[in-house]
């Protein structure tokens, strides 16, 4: 199983691994990686998987990642088809990701948990989904239909804990202990297979007093000052009880 270094290493841009695998179809399977596999609404990290051989050579082998996905394990989908005399297993590569498609996917990430804690405190309105952007996103809840007023109000009450520069930290919790300390509305850790004993944990906020404590996998900036402002770009029934909330942040 591939070690997933993203979940802990967030700000870093390379990696080193060895290659476990390469499929015909292009493919390719590492002991490690740096690269987001596409999941929980936040997209796959693109970049590119270089053979480590001698990095400042002119035919140095390099392809790009244009997809990552996670099944079994960890699948890195390459442009092309690799040769597979050049790119085998055991072979040591570096990872470099698109680091500003990914710190764009840390910003939207740490924003939809801010804005999916206040619709959930103050409109009692769970997040049921989210699609996140490297220049824009979108947010799912239970609520019957938002009106002008409040959407400006919701702009208003994130922007101030952006403007508040909260700390963000992740962690593993036990599971049990998760269940018993967490908000099940807005956590649904009931939706997570049995087999999952530690929880990873995004917390936004004073450690004794957190504004926003929920189990999450996606990566994140470590700070809400990071999103320097949110913008509220429309709203629309997303079926029948659900409102869509459609945002953008202003550039850091």
């Amino acid at each position: 199983m591939t070690e997933p270094l993203y979940l802990e290493e967030t700000n870093h841009r390379s990696f080193e691994a060895t290659v476990e695998r390469v499929l015909d179809d292009g493919r390719l399977v590492l002991d490690r990686t740096g690269f987001y596999p596409a999941g929980g609404g936040q997209p796959a990290d693109h970049g590119t998987i270089q053979l480590d051989r001698d990095v400042a050579a002119e035919d140095s082998l390099e392809w790009p990642v244009v997809d990552v996905q996670k099944r079994d394990t960890i699948y890195h989908e390459l442009e092309g088809t690799p040769p597979l005399d050049e790119l085998e297993p055991g072979a040591t590569v570096v990872g470099t990701l698109d680091w500003d498609r990914r710190y764009a996917h840390m910003r939207y990430h740490t924003a939809q948990h801010l804005l999916s804690a206040h619709l959930l405190e103050a409109y009692d309105a769970p997040t049921t989904g989210n699609q996140l952007y490297a220049e824009r996103a979108r947010l799912d809840c239970r609520y019957d239909r938002f009106e002008s007023e409040d959407l400006a109000a919701i702009e208003a009450a994130v922007n101030e804990r952006i403007d508040d520069d909260l700390p963000v930290r992740w962690y593993e919790l036990d599971r049990d202990v998760a269940e018993s300390q967490l908000d099940a509305e807005r956590t649904r850790l009931d939706l997570l297979p049995d087999s999952i004993t530690e929880i990873r944990i995004v917390e936004i906020g004073n450690e004794d007093a957190p504004y926003d404590r929920v189990a999450c996998a996606g990566t994140h900036v470590e700070s809400t000052g990071e999103l320097a402002g949110l913008e509220i770009t429309g709203r629309e029934t997303a079926g029948s009880g659900e409102e869509r909330i459609r945002f953008r942040l202003l550039e850091a």
